[in-house]
């Protein structure tokens, strides 16, 4: 069969008749139901609709790598330029036929000329089924047509940038993972061109990770862990793009600027707030001024949260732990849990460390699995043991306490495993010698509780020489 020749004819004859729009005309999609549905000659449309589809279902069954897809192609290409109306089916195929035929195409003039029909087989679609179930499905095809678009002709980004943008506008966080990650390829492309100014990608970075973390939040509760890896996989390739832009700097000079024409707007503070702390650019002004501002407007735990952790940052830790204390009420397990460990830290630098304990409590019932809390209070112990005693051995007791702890947070922590380990072996050379157990009539094994502040139940050991 001459599939070259006749994928030829294909476009040079489809070339006149195709449906054919600019940017302004995606609104305005209608099925042309003036066209007869299996054109002027029924019986040969449906006869080569039926000669197309059976080879390529042997097509499909092999996984799309047999040869017997050249015996679609003929028929299909009727169908295509005479009764395109006749079924959708028909144009999705095509989709594979074509991008078959590109893939293997060695003549780069002709490839050109297939990827003209593939684009032309998305407009056909968006043509005659704008509307499947009741529902526009105009957005998803020029998802997908945008991506074609940037796959088989990078060189024209921006065209395919315009494609896409409207398809994400019309499906949000129902767009595909592929159209979201070409749309910022093609934005931060024209960024680096200097096309467009490097605030329309934080602009876009911010909107559609919005839509991908909502998809991940949706995927995880529903259990459907396949599509929320999938969307993670996204979001780490959004992220990866996004970097080069990323820098404090860059971020805090864009939106210090919006934020001085709108120093009030809720929906601004969040964006800023968010986005300097997802990077890390906690350090700048604008950061404290946001959360300051947020707070005012919509005292919320977490922009409190936030606030306290500016203050305890600068070491003002009243006004740290002020603010803090009224973020106990926030709902988010991660956040509480590093809210009670940032006011453990407080009371630490207060010296109050029954209440630094207590805070690291708190956060340690807040999640099992970590083991930060007790290596905190680990710490604790050790620094407090040369001041909770008054004889040789009352000196060195907390550190049997703190070796306790440390072997806690490394049994329900594994990743803090290596750690604990070195510092297990750092306080288990304070541990009382026998000769002074023996002084005080303590023997390895007894069970001892250490006074102080720490009144902690522990087992007597001696330093192992």
């Amino acid at each position: 069969m001459k599939a070259k020749g006749l994928l030829l004819l294909l476009v040079l004859g489809a070339g006149f008749n195709l449906f054919a729009f600019n940017n302004s005309g995606f609104d305005k999609l209608v099925p042309q139901q003036q066209e007869p549905k299996y054109g002027k000659d029924s019986v040969k449309c449906i006869t080569n609709l039926s000669l197309y589809v059976e080879p390529y279902k042997y097509w499909k069954q092999s996984r799309y790598k047999s040869d017997v897809v050249n015996d679609a192609i003929k028929p299909w290409i009727y169908v295509f330029n005479n009764c395109p109306r006749s079924s959708q089916n028909m144009l999705i195929h095509g989709v594979k036929i074509m991008e078959y035929r590109i893939k293997n195409e060695k003549d780069p003039a002709l490839k050109e000329k297939l990827i003209d029909t593939l684009l032309m087989v998305y407009d056909k679609r968006m043509k005659y089924f704008p509307v499947y179930k009741g529902h526009s499905q105009v957005g998803k095809i020029l998802g997908d047509k945008g991506v074609a678009m940037y796959k088989y002709r990078p060189s024209e980004y921006k065209e395919a940038y315009k494609v896409l943008l409207k398809s994400i506008d019309m499906r949000k966080n129902n767009s595909k993972g592929a159209v979201f990650i070409y749309y910022f390829r093609a934005l931060t492309r024209m960024a680096q061109n200097g096309e467009v100014d490097p605030s329309e990608v934080v602009d876009a970075y911010d909107r559609i990770s919005n839509f991908v973390d909502a998809n991940i939040a949706k995927y995880k509760a529903s259990g459907n862990t396949r599509k929320a890896e999938i969307n993670e996989n996204v979001k780490g390739s959004l992220e990866s793009m996004f970097e080069p832009f990323a820098t404090c700097d860059v971020l805090v000079h864009i939106y210090q600027k919006k934020f001085d024409e709108h120093p009030d707007s809720v929906d601004l503070l969040k964006k800023i707030t968010a986005i300097l702390d997802d990077k890390k650019c906690v350090d700048s002004k604008l950061y404290l001024d946001a959360v300051v501002n947020l707070y005012k407007a919509e005292p919320t735990p977490e922009s409190a949260f936030l606030i306290g952790k500016m203050y305890l940052k600068d070491e003002k830790y009243d006004k740290a732990l002020e603010y803090l204390k009224q973020a106990t009420t926030m709902e988010e397990p991660d956040k509480l849990f590093d809210n009670y460990m940032y006011m453990a830290e407080i009371y630490n630098y207060k010296n109050n460390y029954s209440k630094a304990r207590e805070m690291a409590y708190k956060a340690a019932g807040i999640d099992k699995t970590k083991g930060e809390p007790y290596a905190f209070i680990g710490d604790l112990y050790a620094k407090s043991a040369a001041k909770c005693g008054n004889n040789d051995l009352t000196k060195l007791v907390a550190y049997w306490a703190a070796v306790d702890k440390f072997k806690k947070a490394k049994a329900v922590d594994p990743e803090m495993a290596e750690a604990m380990t070195k510092r297990i072996k750092t306080y288990q050379k304070y541990f009382p010698t026998k000769e002074i157990m023996f002084f005080y009539n303590i023997n390895d094994g007894d069970p001892y509780t250490v006074g102080c502040w720490i009144k902690e139940k522990t087992t007597a050991r001696s330093l192992k020489k």
